[in-house]
């Protein structure tokens, strides 16, 4: 992780918080089968991955994005055009991040959302805001869950929350509901 000399602290998968999170992973279980990776049911659990596994099981950009915080080139996400009604999960280990009723266009470059999916709400995941980044101006979201990065919060965003939550969608999967 690229979180050097830092100590981060995100929420597990159970709720606690827990530190250095980057060094864990998750790994989807579907409930049901097929019909849950069509529907994005998963069950989420914490395991360690090495650096080495974590290059295997991602594709490049993913890996520079979620392992390595770095960001794609705006306006090269095929996510920015997805309208339709479900759930963006982390590319690394399936948790339920946002919901597609809080994405919206903020012109960015990025998919944007004005909240992230909350665990009373069926979130797998919390997204703990982790190191202020001063070239950014935003706050660096990691997933709760693997610690992957996802991208930045900023408190422009709309009402009701005014945050805009820009992510990379090459850190982000989505299923249809």
């Amino acid at each position: 992780m690229a979180f050097v000399g830092a100590t981060v602290w995100c929420m597990g998968p159970s709720g606690s918080e827990s530190k250095a999170c980057g060094r864990r992973r998750a790994t989807a279980k579907l409930a049901g089968g097929v019909l849950g990776l069509l529907t994005g049911a998963m069950t989420v659990q914490a395991e360690p991955l090495a650096d080495a596994e974590w290059q295997e099981k991602l594709t490049r950009a993913e890996y520079f994005v979620l392992r390595r915080a770095g960001t794609e080139r705006p306006f090269t996400s095929t996510l920015l055009t997805e309208n339709r009604s479900g759930n963006f999960c982390c590319a690394g280990c399936g948790a339920k991040l946002f919901s597609s009723a809080a994405k919206y266009d903020s012109g960015t470059g990025w998919p944007s959302f004005s909240a992230a999916i909350d665990k009373a709400e069926g979130g797998e995941a919390v997204l703990k805001p982790a190191l202020k980044d001063w070239v950014f101006g935003g706050t660096e979201c990691i997933c709760g869950n693997c610690g992957g990065h996802l991208g930045h919060r900023f408190p422009d965003g709309p009402l009701p929350t005014g945050l805009r939550y820009c992510i990379n969608g090459v850190a982000l999967r989505f299923f249809p509901a």
